[in-house]
């Protein structure tokens, strides 16, 4: 099945996730950055990291028309992180969610794949609201979601214990 290109930048095309990115999914959900800053998914495998996928991206597809991007590097065709569209149930509106793997952060490579999502979001999908949610230590999200708009609204806890800082911005 081929992976459909939905967004495309100078630098990045971002494409639906299909199973055949089981590997790059399973490196993604145990590095670093993910484990500290979005938590342990439990994705420890070649089995959860396709269930993952059939769970959450490819089933977002079919239900919102939207969810995480593949982010891939243009010029040699590498993975490098994910970017797209949430809809939680606890949420009033879908949110913005980014991760990249560790030797690909601080590179321009999330803010140029948001600000491609954010076009297309308001172009092509005509949502009008997005949420973004970050931990309140993960500085550079915070500064990441700043400079794309975003206005910080309140604290919320989505689950027991842990408290998120909601952000918004009105495309």
């Amino acid at each position: 099945m081929m992976s459909m290109n939905v967004i495309e930048t100078d630098r990045l095309i971002l494409r639906e996730l299909d199973l055949n990115d089981f590997r790059f999914i399973l490196a993604l959900l145990n590095s670093p950055g993910w484990l500290q800053y979005i938590g342990d998914r439990g994705v420890k495998n070649e089995r959860q990291a396709r269930e993952y996928l059939l769970n959450g991206p490819l089933k977002n597809y079919k239900e919102y028309g939207f969810g995480l991007y593949m982010v891939e590097e243009k010029l040699l065709g590498l993975p490098i992180g994910i970017c797209g569209l949430l809809k939680r149930e606890t949420l009033e509106h879908p949110d913005l969610g980014f991760a990249f793997l560790p030797e690909f952060m601080g590179k321009g490579f999330a803010l140029k794949a948001a600000k491609g999502v954010l076009e297309h979001t308001k172009s092509k999908l005509k949502l009008e609201t997005i949420l973004a949610i970050v931990l309140p230590n993960n500085k550079s999200s915070i500064r990441l979601v700043e400079k794309l708009g975003f206005q910080y609204q309140r604290s919320i806890q989505l689950k027991e214990g842990e408290d998120l800082n909601l952000f918004q911005v009105d495309l």
